[in-house]
């Protein structure tokens, strides 16, 4: 029940992650998230992103980069979940207000810090 409650308060952010995941050329589930890569996912995550979380869904440049940044962006699922539709609300002010501080908005990201434990 607690993880269909999961899904359910994900679901907003997890629905984008899904549009977007069909774009990639490999999907596969793995621990309850869908784990996108290739395909068109490169062009559209350009060349700074390597992989980015929508709920429970991860979108990877390739493999590699999926290997390399799925317990990372595991993490990030977990902070889904906690957090739901605010989530990304949550993050972008985060950042913003890094940056406003004088702070790297990606680096010095709470969230981003947490992910990285």
């Amino acid at each position: 029940m607690i993880r269909l409650l999961a899904y359910l308060w994900t679901s907003p952010n997890s629905l984008i992650g899904l549009l977007l995941a069909v774009g990639g050329s490999r999907r596969q589930w793995r621990c309850g998230v869908l784990e996108s890569t290739g395909g068109w996912l490169p062009r559209l995550l350009g060349h700074n992103i390597e992989a980015i979380t929508l709920g429970h869904v991860i979108l990877a440049r390739h493999a590699d980069a999926l290997d390399h940044w799925r317990d990372h962006e595991h993490q990030h699922v977990r902070q889904y979940e906690r957090l739901g539709p605010l989530f990304l609300p949550a993050y972008f002010g985060l950042a913003l207000y890094a940056a406003l501080r004088g702070r790297h908005p990606y680096r010095d990201h709470p969230l981003e810090r947490q992910a990285r434990l």
